[in-house]
């Protein structure tokens, strides 16, 4: 995963949980939701980009080359 991938999944659930917690003080839950759909949509590519290393690792211990 490079540096920039991650930088912008941690920043895409900062905002989201900044939106939660807005709609949460706000008792807008459509915010709310929003924030939470961000957290979950940043974790799954950080989850992606973590799937991504690992294969690659894999084929580096297997001698392969990536690409």
């Amino acid at each position: 995963m490079s540096f920039t991938d991650k930088v912008k999944n941690k920043a895409e659930n900062a905002v989201g949980v900044a939106k939660e917690k807005a709609g949460a003080a706000t008792g807008d839950r459509e915010l709310q939701a929003e924030g939470k759909a961000e957290q979950s949509k940043a974790s799954l590519k950080d989850a992606g980009e973590k799937l991504k290393d690992a294969a690659g690792n894999v084929q580096d211990a297997f001698g392969g080359s990536k690409g």
